[in-house]
């Protein structure tokens, strides 16, 4: 079974995010830009399915944040293929559109069985990339997928319901599955082997084409919630809290 993965990188929420008084927008100067938590769950399913039935694991992204670490990681939890798309202004952020486009651009001549990428990401939790590129390419599309099991020309992907219902839906390869969560948690590689990786592997490059579509939505201005009123802090045993509870909720009109 031959699988890729698709990787979107997304700004680290670790960091203070800051906002253009220029342009009203995310200051993306000094941002650090990481792999999407959600591809890399993603990446963690390609390569159980791998271990379980054969074939390889191509990794893609875009050329920005620390593209080459990433891949190279990608590399030594087991992926057989790294490649890196390169195009202008990609760290200045790119509508899952334009991304969509330009995966499928690189993709079309490409055979495989599965395109696996996250549900959705951080960055604008629209969930667009995996459902457009399937448009674009005329495959099947699964989203918020827990699970995948193959079999002979199908694959039994596991769909995640609000409420905590679940459905095992049998689809057609090739086709394009939004991974929710792996399996198994993300495995963890020691520096050593990425270092290693780093010698022995080779990050192939693409050029960006697709079609220069924009985004659906435009950002006009975003800004930093505003602080809220101060906490007030009741004390007392239960008794004394209870009552001072009970008058502050009556005199804001909560409770008769």
């Amino acid at each position: 079974m031959n699988i890729v993965v698709l990787i979107k990188f997304v700004p680290d929420l670790v960091e203070d995010l800051e906002i253009d008084s220029q342009s009203g927008l995310l200051d993306r100067s000094f941002l650090r830009l990481i792999p999407n938590e959600l591809d890399d769950h993603a990446l963690e399913e390609a390569l159980l399915l791998k271990e379980r039935h054969g074939g390889t694991v191509t990794v893609l992204t875009i050329d920005s944040g620390d593209v080459d670490e990433t891949l190279y990681t990608a590399v030594a939890k087991g992926a057989d293929k790294v490649v890196k798309i390169a195009g202008e202004g990609f760290d200045q952020g790119v509508s899952n559109r334009r991304l969509s486009s330009i995966f499928q651009d690189v993709l079309k001549e490409t055979s495989c069985d599965l395109i696996l990428t996250g549900t959705q990401a951080v960055d604008d939790l629209d969930g667009f990339v995996g459902a457009l590129l399937a448009e674009q390419m005329g495959l099947p599309y699964i989203g918020y997928v827990t699970r995948v099991e193959a079999r002979n020309g199908t694959v039994i992907a596991r769909k995640e319901y609000p409420g905590g219902l679940n459905a095992d839906i049998e689809v057609n390869k090739p086709a394009v599955l939004g991974i929710q969560a792996a399996e198994k948690p993300p495995r963890y590689i020691v520096t050593s082997k990425v270092m290693e990786a780093m010698k022995s592997a080779t990050i192939d490059e693409a050029e960006a084409g697709g079609e220069a579509v924009e985004a659906g939505v435009t950002v006009s201005r975003m800004s930093v919630p505003e602080t809220g009123a101060h906490a007030e802090m009741i004390e007392g045993d239960v008794q004394e809290v209870a009552e001072t509870l009970a008058g502050l909720l009556r005199d804001r009109g909560v409770v008769a």
